[in-house]
């Protein structure tokens, strides 16, 4: 949602730029390495998940996976984290050019082929991590995860509705999972529907696995349509009092200035 870290951050990125990140969640392996706290075979242990780090933190984080990566450069837990852990730094470019060396080492890999292609989305390229995600998938067999990972790829190109297909088919294989039904939710929130969007994200929400990601993004959804006082109680859960309070005063104040909707978009589509 509106994440006021102890680094000191940014405390709103764009509603448009938190859709972006929350959709890309979906786009990691069989487990998301934003959310490793104990290594993984040959990998760093850490002591609580990256998406909840500060920025200082990240950095120790990021250093961490990086000494672990320069020794052992194709082990696959290390290179997913590394890749991660510089994603969630804002360090895109560095994230790609790790899974590219790590496609290179497991050019088979599922895990590691979605893992390519979230981090070839974050780069902002969006065509060839769709190619990416297609070709890790296999129609005899198919992953849950890779129809979420493809679905939110096609969001960000603004096809809703084939996106919003994906997501269904992944939940008729994996019900009720939280991370599809998040991913269907800020799907919502792109088109400007934040009812369906917020109905979908109160179901993730409460199943079990659901992240803090996913609760901050209800509080955003929430937020938006006006609801302040109920969006700081849910974001209260997942922030500091401080943190939770300074976000939703700065959304009361976004949604204040006319046609806020519509200049996020033009914001995003301009940075892009």
């Amino acid at each position: 949602m509106l994440q006021a870290d102890n680094g000191h951050q940014p405390i709103y990125r764009k509603a448009l730029a938190v859709v972006t990140l929350s959709l890309l969640v979906g786009l990691g392996g069989c487990a998301s390495t934003s959310k490793m706290t104990t290594g993984s075979i040959g990998a760093p242990r850490m002591s609580k998940p990256l998406d909840q780090m500060s920025a200082e933190e990240l950095n120790g984080a990021v250093a961490t996976y990086g000494m672990a990566y320069d020794k052992n450069p194709k082990a696959k837990p290390v290179g997913l984290g590394y890749a991660s852990a510089l994603q969630m730094a804002g360090r895109n470019d560095q994230s790609l050019a790790v899974m590219q060396q790590m496609a290179i080492a497991h050019p088979q890999d599922r895990d590691v082929l979605a893992a390519y292609g979230k981090a070839l989305a974050a780069a902002g390229d969006l065509p060839k991590a769709l190619e990416t995600v297609r070709r890790a998938q296999t129609p005899d067999s198919p992953d849950w995860r890779l129809y979420s990972a493809e679905g939110a790829i096609l969001d960000q190109l603004g096809q809703s509705d084939a996106a919003r297909t994906l997501y269904r088919k992944a939940l008729d294989i994996q019900p009720g999972e939280p991370s599809v039904l998040s991913n269907l939710g800020m799907s919502y929130v792109l088109t400007s529907d934040l009812p369906a969007a917020e109905t979908h994200l109160r179901q993730a929400a409460g199943r079990p696995g659901a992240d803090s990601r996913i609760r901050q993004n209800l509080a955003l959804v929430v937020g938006l349509q006006g609801r302040f006082q109920e969006a700081e109680q849910i974001a209260g859960a997942e922030l500091s009092p401080e943190d939770a309070k300074a976000n939703v005063a700065y959304l009361r104040g976004m949604l204040a200035q006319q046609n806020t909707w519509s200049m996020l978009k033009d914001k995003d589509a301009k940075k892009g």
